[in-house]
């Protein structure tokens, strides 16, 4: 599948099979995410991959948006590291685009994925923090659920003309 296919392929799945995600796709996907841009080239992320049910039971209760994951066999929650990034507020554009990584590549291997947003959700934040144990300087940016998925999505037409201009605002 070529580049174009696999971007427009990618599709939020919230049901997943039972089997397990094999070690090198994890390794895949955790390279691909680190080879997203950043400013600079800081690269200002951490990932903590979480395979554990239990875990899973605790993000589904904190995050109210996160019933993927009574399906799902595995999650990978993006972090940004304050220390690292560019400058003020520059993480969120490195991670944004680590995670995008994560579910292009997860597209490209017929893996599902779904993203979960926790940042700017302060109450969020602030619980991942605790469940994980995050230092004061990394905060939780996103939580990618995934798995082989038990369902299909078709292909939506989302290309707007009428969003795009020509060198200014209002020219078609």
């Amino acid at each position: 599948m070529n580049t174009l296919d696999t971007i427009k392929k990618r599709r939020s799945i919230r049901s997943f099979t039972t089997q397990n995600i094999e070690k090198e796709k994890i390794e895949t996907l955790l390279q691909s995410a680190m080879y997203a841009p950043s400013a600079v080239n800081k690269q200002p992320w951490h990932f903590i991959v979480i395979d554990n049910r239990e875990i899973m039971e605790q993000i589904m209760k904190i995050h109210p948006n996160s019933k993927m994951f009574e399906t799902a066999t595995l999650g990978i929650l993006v972090c940004g590291d304050l220390q690292m990034q560019h400058g003020n507020g520059y993480w969120l554009a490195d991670c944004g685009a680590a995670t995008q990584n994560i579910l292009l590549a997860a597209a490209a291997m017929d893996l599902g994925s779904c993203w979960v947003g926790v940042f700017p959700r302060e109450d969020r934040m602030k619980a991942f923090k605790e469940l994980f144990s995050l230092p004061a300087h990394v905060e939780a940016f996103a939580l990618v659920a995934l798995g082989y998925p038990a369902e299909e999505k078709k292909t939506p037409q989302r290309y707007r003309p009428e969003s795009v201009f020509l060198n200014k605002w209002g020219n078609s």
